[in-house]
């Protein structure tokens, strides 16, 4: 394999701050917290929580408690196999090392196409919100114009790419604290147009926690792990973390408080001060708490932090699709071009190719504006849910070997071992197969039987046009396992 080894945690050439994959290690600790923080704060949550609401009432916010006891199990196996080898194509890199080279392979395209998908989801959404205030701007037309303000922010440097991210994040997460606090206003001093309904009662007044049942709750456990794609992110800045040792251990560890406190919290207040029957699919719940609450401004303000998460998690989209690229050429599984840096360091091939692709979101926009957003958000889940397995069966196989003393222990072991690891893959593997009985998401089924075939059919070109790359994987693979 060409891949690149990293040794002694960070991987930095001597004296330099370059990572040894080339890469400028720009992102300080602030950048990685912030966006670590960010990760978990997206358009699943300002967006997708409307439709989820309607669909399973108060007990949405068991289903994002359950959720988020599942991803920080994720995170925290992820965290140990950054702290035992940080590399930049992370997810891929484990699967490839624990799993095998067909893994690795796998992994790297399904997770670059998880965020190809997500950034067509977050370009709707920002399309959508813009609406807000120009309904005359056609959907298609707002969606182009962010993907390419935001191309150009991820082509100048990461460091630009960081300071982007910083505050995206810090708007959003201003925004949720204050809806919070205006909403515990209206709960215990009663004021605003909001005052005389909003009571904590309303979580089980209108046909108790689980109004549709707790079947109709579980089904919206798709859409709730949507709300929770890209808190991986972290693992994609690993390469470019000033000092991995201390900020990603410190981001992964915040993640409890953070789905308290931004999914939780949030969801507790906005219940209480707005019955559930009100909400529905396509209608942020925050700018509609707002508007029920009655302040003017408040439903502008919270649109537009809306619109800010959704370019947020768009601009993470580029930036990470670029390295896994770089990743995947690295160890011959895609084309040599997509490796290229420019002179910034930035991988301005791959993420060209990437936001050509995610302009299929503006065509989507032009073509089923009322349809684009659920169909994208279906398929990126599947993805993600794949990445997040791939990273639980690594960490999984990487304890075993730790304890059959063949590879060194990590300075961030999970709690619990691989026991987590199994708990969290059981979990993930009942959610994928309630895709099959929900009709909305059934499409992304669809979609991975024709990605894991061209996949499949990638492959065996890939050996016969590159054996010696195929057969030295395989080999190092085969060292490894023994």
């Amino acid at each position: 394999m060409t891949s690149v080894q990293v040794d002694n945690h960070t991987g930095d050439e001597a004296g330099g701050n370059t990572s040894q994959e080339g890469y400028e290690r720009g992102l300080g600790s602030r950048q990685v917290q912030m966006i670590a923080i960010g990760g978990a704060i997206g358009v699943g949550l300002f967006m997708g929580a409307g439709a989820n609401i309607a669909k399973a009432g108060p007990s949405i916010i068991l289903m994002y408690a359950l959720a988020g006891v599942v991803i920080f199990f994720i995170m925290r196996a992820l965290g140990e196999l950054l702290l035992y080898r940080p590399v930049s194509g992370s997810f891929a890199e484990y699967a490839r090392e624990f799993l095998g080279p067909f893994f690795g392979y796998v992994t790297g395209w399904t997770y670059w196409l998880m965020w190809i998908v997500t950034g067509m989801a977050e370009l709707t959404a920002a399309a959508i919100y813009i609406h807000f205030w120009f309904p005359e701007i056609p959907q298609w037309v707002s969606a182009l114009v962010f993907l390419v303000v935001l191309f150009g922010v991820n082509l100048i440097s990461v460091k630009i790419f960081g300071e982007v991210e910083f505050w995206f994040s810090m708007v959003k997460v201003t925004a949720i604290i204050g809806m919070i606090v205006i909403g515990l206003g209206v709960l215990t001093l009663g004021f605003s147009d909001a005052g005389d309904t909003a009571s904590v009662s309303n979580l089980w007044s209108y046909d108790g926690i689980f109004p549709n049942g707790i079947g109709s709750s579980l089904m919206t456990l798709q859409g709730v792990m949507f709300a929770y794609l890209a808190v991986e992110l972290v693992g994609v800045t690993a390469g470019e973390s000033e000092d991995p040792e201390k900020t990603l251990p410190k981001a992964i560890n915040t993640l409890p408080w953070r789905i308290i406190i931004f999914y939780v919290g949030a969801l507790l207040v906005i219940l209480s001060v707005v019955k559930w029957t009100e909400f529905s699919a396509g209608q942020s719940p925050f700018v509609h708490a707002f508007e029920k609450i009655g302040i003017p401004l408040a439903a502008g303000i919270v649109n537009f932090v809306v619109l800010t998460a959704a370019l947020s998690s768009c601009n993470s989209g580029m930036y990470s699709t670029g390295r896994m690229l770089r990743d995947l050429a690295s160890n011959g599984e895609a084309p040599k071009a997509l490796g290229k840096l420019n002179s910034r360091r930035t991988p301005a091939v791959g993420i060209a190719l990437s936001v050509t692709l995610m302009g299929i979101g503006v065509v989507l926009n032009y073509i089923v504006p009322e349809k684009a957003f659920g169909y994208v958000v279906s398929v990126a889940t599947a993805a993600g849910i794949w990445t997040w397995m791939m990273i639980l069966v690594s960490h999984i196989r990487y304890r075993s070997a730790v304890d059959a003393g063949r590879l060194r222990a990590s300075s961030f072991p999970a709690p619990g071992g691989a026991v987590f690891s199994w708990v969290a893959l059981l979990f993930l593997i009942g959610v994928t197969g309630m895709v099959a009985f929900d009709e909305a998401g059934r499409i992304s089924l669809y979609v991975a039987a024709v990605w894991a075939l061209g996949l499949a059919v990638g492959w065996q070109v890939l050996k016969r046009n590159n054996p010696r790359i195929a057969e030295r994987a395989q080999r190092e693979y085969a060292a490894k396992s023994h």
